[in-house]
């Protein structure tokens, strides 16, 4: 596992410089998530939804890590014409069912999602990834209802809890206290762990209670691996210039 994550975050990082787009901290604070869930717990009977479109990048390069895009898809990303946008389109595209991106609404479509296979008696599992700051967003608590009154088991919600957003820190845009205590008040079955451990997060996904839904909280560093995009907000929106390019690549290679 660590060899595929660090050969995925040399590919993100490529893919970004070579399209000139930002996005790139959210993007490496959340794939140690979605590698792991992808490669070791999702079936084929599961579902995923990205919320935190943005991230887009970083289920692009999932998807190539298997086998089911191609590294010439990956030099279209954000290109015009291109299968691969800045947020996951509406088709086109293995497994991903919605456009999203618009924060707050990937939890909704998620939780429709898991009504549908409980009313279809349908197998297998609704997985969601949000960012910390769609918490912002009333639609998100819509949702979160909207699931503890469904008793929607088979669901799990994880949150990228980076601790920032667009404008800042989570904290000082709209500080929410402690997110994991919300969820359990609503019912969820809550795990807090570290986002960018591997078998943490596996275990947590595969232990959640069955008899209700699951929200995971990943403690994770936004630009993770990256000396000089860690906890930095600007990465939020800056591309890499050359110089920071070669750094980043070279600091990934030696992890």
């Amino acid at each position: 596992m660590k060899d595929l994550i660090r050969d995925a975050k040399l590919r993100l990082l490529r893919m970004h410089y070579e399209s000139r787009v930002g996005h790139i901290g959210g993007n490496l604070s959340c794939l140690d998530l979605l590698l792991t869930l992808h490669h070791r717990v999702m079936t084929k009977d599961d579902h995923f939804v990205l919320s935190k479109g943005h991230a887009a990048g970083a289920l692009y390069v999932t998807l190539w890590s298997l086998g089911l895009l191609t590294d010439e898809d990956l030099t279209q990303f954000h290109r015009d014409d291109t299968r691969l946008p800045g947020h996951p389109p509406p088709h086109g595209l293995p497994g991903v069912l919605f456009a999203t991106g618009s924060l707050g609404h990937g939890f909704g479509l998620a939780a429709g999602l898991a009504l549908g296979k409980r009313l279809q008696n349908e197998p297998g599992r609704v997985y969601c990834l949000m960012s910390d700051g769609e918490w912002n967003e009333g639609s998100s608590w819509e949702a979160l209802t909207f699931v503890a009154h469904q008793k929607l088991s088979g669901l799990s919600l994880i949150v990228d809890l980076n601790g920032l957003q667009g404008f800042g820190t989570t904290s000082a845009v709209a500080d929410l206290g402690a997110l994991g205590d919300k969820l359990r008040g609503f019912g969820l079955h809550v795990s807090e762990l570290d986002g960018h451990d591997p078998n943490a997060i596996e275990r947590a996904l595969r232990d959640g209670a069955p008899d209700r839904a699951s929200a995971l909280i990943a403690h994770t560093v936004k630009g993770k691996g990256v000396s000089y995009m860690e906890h930095q907000m600007e990465w939020h929106y800056l591309p890499m210039n050359a110089a920071q390019y070669d750094q980043a690549m070279l600091e990934i290679s030696r992890q």
